[in-house]
C-alpha cells in the first residue's frame, strides 16, 4: 500500500505529464487544451491507485478496466464533422493516450508513463510538419464550377484537370435553367491544384467556383 507521500508524487507526475501534452494542445486552439489533459491524467491515475486499493488482493483492476471504455465517451465528445472533413479525431486520440499515461503512472509504471508522455508530445509537435508535407504531395480538393449550360463541359474540363495532371471523379452534374453545376473529387500535387485554380480564375465563362 502507497504512503502518502507516493500518492501525491503520483498525483503531480501525472498532473505534469497531462499538462505538457496539454499545453501542446492548448497552443493550437484545439478543444481539449491544458487543464483537460491535466485533468484526464490525474483522473485516470487516481481510478487506477483506487482500482488497487479497492479490488485488492482478488480484482485489481475492478475498476480501471472501465477506464479505457469510459475516455472513450469523452473522445467521442470532441469529434465533430466540418464542411469537407472529420475533425477532432487526433485530439480524441491524445485524450485516449493521456489516459493511459495517467493509468501508468496510478500502477507505479513512472519511466513507461514518461516514455509515452515524451513520444506523445513529439508527435503532436514535430508530425504535423511531415503531415503537411505528405498531404502536399497528394493533396485532395473539391472543386464545384457553375456556368451557362452547354454540350460537353465536362468533358472540357477534366481535359484541363488531366493537362494539370490532376485525377478526379466527377461527383455532381446538374442542370438547372440553363446553368450547369459540375463537382468533382480531385487529388494530386498542391502545385498542380495551384495551376488548375488559376486557370479557372482566369476562366471568364465560369459563374462561380468553388474549391475546397
Amino acid at each position: 500500500m502507497q504512503n502518502d507521500y507516493e500518492i501525491l508524487f503520483r498525483f503531480l507526475l501525472a498532473a505534469l505529464w497531462g499538462g505538457i501534452v496539454g499545453a501542446e494542445r492548448q497552443y493550437r486552439s484545439k478543444s481539449a487544451g491544458f487543464r483537460t489533459m491535466i485533468m484526464i491524467s490525474m483522473g485516470a491515475c487516481f481510478f487506477t491507485m483506487m482500482s488497487m486499493l479497492i479490488g485488492a488482493p482478488a480484482s485489481h483492476d475492478r475498476i480501471a478496466s472501465n477506464i479505457v471504455t469510459g475516455i472513450g465517451f469523452l473522445g467521442a465528445g470532441v469529434i465533430f464533422r466540418g464542411e469537407n472533413r472529420i475533425n477532432g479525431i487526433t485530439t480524441a486520440a491524445t485524450i485516449w493516450a493521456v489516459a493511459a499515461v495517467g493509468m501508468g503512472i496510478g500502477a507505479g509504471f513512472y519511466f513507461a508513463a514518461s516514455c509515452a508522455s515524451i513520444l506523445i508530445f513529439l508527435i503532436l509537435a514535430v508530425l504535423p510538419s511531415l503531415e503537411n508535407y505528405i498531404e502536399h504531395l497528394n493533396l485532395a480538393r473539391t472543386y464545384a464550377i457553375s456556368l451557362p449550360y452547354s454540350e460537353n463541359l465536362s468533358v472540357y474540363y477534366e481535359k484541363k484537370m488531366r493537362s494539370n495532371k490532376l485525377q478526379f471523379r466527377i461527383v455532381k452534374h446538374v442542370k438547372n435553367d440553363g446553368e450547369l453545376m459540375l463537382v468533382w473529387e480531385t487529388q494530386g500535387h498542391a502545385k498542380n491544384h495551384a495551376a488548375f485554380i488559376l486557370k479557372m480564375l482566369e476562366d471568364e465563362t465560369i459563374n462561380k467556383f468553388e474549391y475546397y
